[in-house]
């Protein structure tokens, strides 16, 4: 997903040279899925994005793999769906998702542009899909909340439970910090011990939740109160189908490394990571020389 608009990063963050020879973040996010055996990529930008994204990817990636570039559209609804109002931003990371409706038809892996997930995380989701026979059954890879943190400010986490490794919850926290040596949400005054499970918007799912974000969108743009600013979160829409008791969703803890470009000054760590991780070998540069 990269249709977001940077507010707090100063720009858009999905198209910032971070990596070593001018890489995009996303790029490495690829890079390691198709190392594990993923070879369809459909990414989700604005409209105004749609064909520089396609040719700076198509140029890169290598000619087996099938590449997407779409555009999430506040026009793009169900047959029959349409709202009167201004609405200036998209409809949320659900509806990024309900984008791609068309071009997939098996089970995938969804992240976000702006985050840097790690190899072991694709690996462990890539085990997953190959191993998970029930189509009910999704998966959330998740990470540890201390280790998700930026140092310039506030973040906003889905905090998870679970039980039996299923997740039976997750809510939403958007100003998580730590302060004196606590973390806290600074808006409710909940504090955290830093390990509870957080998911990071990178989820393994089936065909089915295309239909369900359907119904979901009908009945969200039917309250006129969401047309203006309201939003349909990922998490949210999962949140409810576990609450329908139509899925179950498999809690998948990463020991990958993490890093996000939030802010601004959250770019020095993640050009000194992908240039220290390089070094080390982990990955060529340019990213995609022997590919």
């Amino acid at each position: 997903m990269a249709a977001g608009s940077g507010s707090r990063y100063g720009k858009l963050k999905q198209f910032d040279d971070l990596g070593p020879k001018n890489e995009f973040l996303m790029e490495f996010g690829i890079y390691d899925a198709l190392k594990n055996g993923f070879d369809h990529i459909v990414a989700i930008t604005k409209k105004e994005n749609v064909d520089f994204l396609k040719d700076h990817l198509s140029s890169r990636l290598p000619k087996n793999v099938k590449l997407d570039v779409l555009a999430q559209e506040i026009s793009d609804l169900p047959e029959g769906v349409s709202f009167t109002g201004d609405r200036a931003k998209p409809w949320g990371t659900a509806h990024a998702v309900w984008t791609a409706r068309n071009v997939i038809d098996k089970p995938f892996a969804i992240i976000n542009a702006d985050d840097y997930y790690g190899k072991n995380a694709f690996e462990s989701a890539a085990e997953f899909i190959k191993n998970n026979g029930k189509k009910e059954t999704y998966g959330l890879i998740a990470y540890t909340l201390k280790n998700t943190l930026s140092e310039h400010g506030s973040v906003s986490r889905g905090v998870c439970k679970s039980e039996n490794g299923k997740l039976t919850s997750i809510n939403e926290h958007t100003k998580i910090e730590a302060q004196d040596n606590v973390i806290i949400d600074t808006d409710s005054g909940t504090k955290f011990t830093g390990e509870e499970l957080v998911s990071m918007n990178f989820w393994v799912c089936q065909p089915s939740i295309f239909p369900f974000i359907t119904d979901y969108l009908k009945g969200f743009i039917a309250n006129k109160d969401n047309i203006a600013k309201g939003e349909i979160y990922l998490p949210f829409a999962i949140k409810e189908m576990i609450n329908s008791n139509l899925i179950d969703v498999d809690v998948i803890p990463s020991a990958s490394q993490w890093f996000g470009v939030t802010y601004a000054s959250d770019k020095e760590v993640a050009v000194s990571e992908l240039q220290r991780m390089t070094d080390d070998n982990g990955y060529t540069s340019p990213l995609w020389d022997n590919v």
